[in-house]
């Protein structure tokens, strides 16, 4: 593991000597809007402490294509600390965060409603170690490819949370 995520570690486990509670969640947050910003709220609402994991430049391109992402994952890091519901951004380089999970294993384990329990990655990882997964509500309408599919039909609409 890098520096950094050693030092989140030690923040972890500071935060579990005084009973805090650290959620966890993670995505490509490429264009970063109000779906996001609802979800990463009530991520927060669950704990005290919120991790986001961020995929790195490379594992974006992989998982969405050539034309991914949108906004560099220093831009989209940025943007997420902009946001006061959260405390941590780390970016991982492999696929899905599995091994974040392993290292960090957080409390609770969050995902948007647009997935389901069997395919979180990690899923029982937490709950085998005492945590929680939680599925919040899909805010219909605001996703990423939506957003760059209909601005490349010339239609307007949120592209960002402001």
């Amino acid at each position: 593991m890098i520096i950094k995520n050693k030092e989140l570690m030690n923040k972890v486990l500071k935060l579990r000597s005084k009973n805090k509670k650290v959620v966890f969640t993670n995505g490509c947050f490429d264009i970063l809007h109000l779906g996001h910003k609802t979800y990463l709220n009530q991520s927060k609402a669950l704990g005290d402490f919120l991790i986001v994991a961020i995929n790195s430049d490379e594992s974006v391109k992989l998982l969405k294509g050539d034309d991914r992402p949108i906004n560099n994952q220093e831009l989209r890091s940025k943007n997420l600390m902009n946001l006061e519901c959260v405390d941590e951004v780390v970016v991982f380089s492999e696929e899905t965060p599995l091994k974040l999970i392993e290292f960090l294993l957080p409390d609770i384990l969050t995902k948007g409603g647009d997935y389901n329990h069997i395919n979180i990655v990690g899923s029982n990882i937490v709950e085998k170690n005492g945590g929680k997964v939680v599925l919040l509500p899909y805010l219909k309408g605001y996703s990423t490819t939506t957003i760059i599919n209909n601005r490349r039909k010339g239609l307007t609409g949120e592209t960002s949370i402001g």
